[in-house]
């Protein structure tokens, strides 16, 4: 487990991520099996998910169908992702792996970073950016204080 007094990985729960999917069913399913998420709750709107709760690693966050009357609308409509998602495992490895079998594609390889990580990155089908790391080194008193 990464290292709690490590400044990068303190808790950061007061923002919980929600994604706009083109298919929050295919997605959910996705997230499942490639990241080992729980659902927590799924509220149907009609056809679509209007909401969906979920955690990955005791973290929260959610999901919901494209809402085009309303703006809401998802990395593949809008032509690619407009965040990135940083996901801390104990293997960056083995989870990058698991995601690629799961259908998520590799933009970037996992690789030791210089900062302490082994990191890559990959977008899963739905067209949100993950980042796939996991702390090998923690930094210095001396990098973890730094202006960067």
């Amino acid at each position: 487990m990464p290292d709690p007094l490590d400044p990068l990985l303190r808790d950061h729960r007061p923002i919980i991520p929600y994604l706009f999917v083109h298919d929050a069913a295919g997605a959910l399913a996705f997230y499942q099996h490639a990241f080992d998420a729980q659902v927590c709750s799924v509220m149907q709107d009609g056809e679509r998910i209007g909401h969906a709760e979920l955690r990955i690693r005791g973290q929260p966050f959610m999901l919901a169908s494209e809402y085009p009357e309303l703006e809401v609308l998802s990395p593949r409509t809008r032509g690619g992702s407009t965040v990135g998602l940083l996901l801390y495992v104990d293997d960056a490895d083995a989870s990058f792996a698991r995601a690629i079998r799961a259908g998520a594609r590799a933009r970037d390889p996992v690789v030791d970073k210089p900062y302490g990580d082994r990191s890559g990155t990959l977008i899963d089908p739905f067209g949100h950016l993950w980042y796939i790391s996991s702390r090998i080194t923690p930094p210095s008193p001396q990098e973890a204080t730094a202006d960067q």
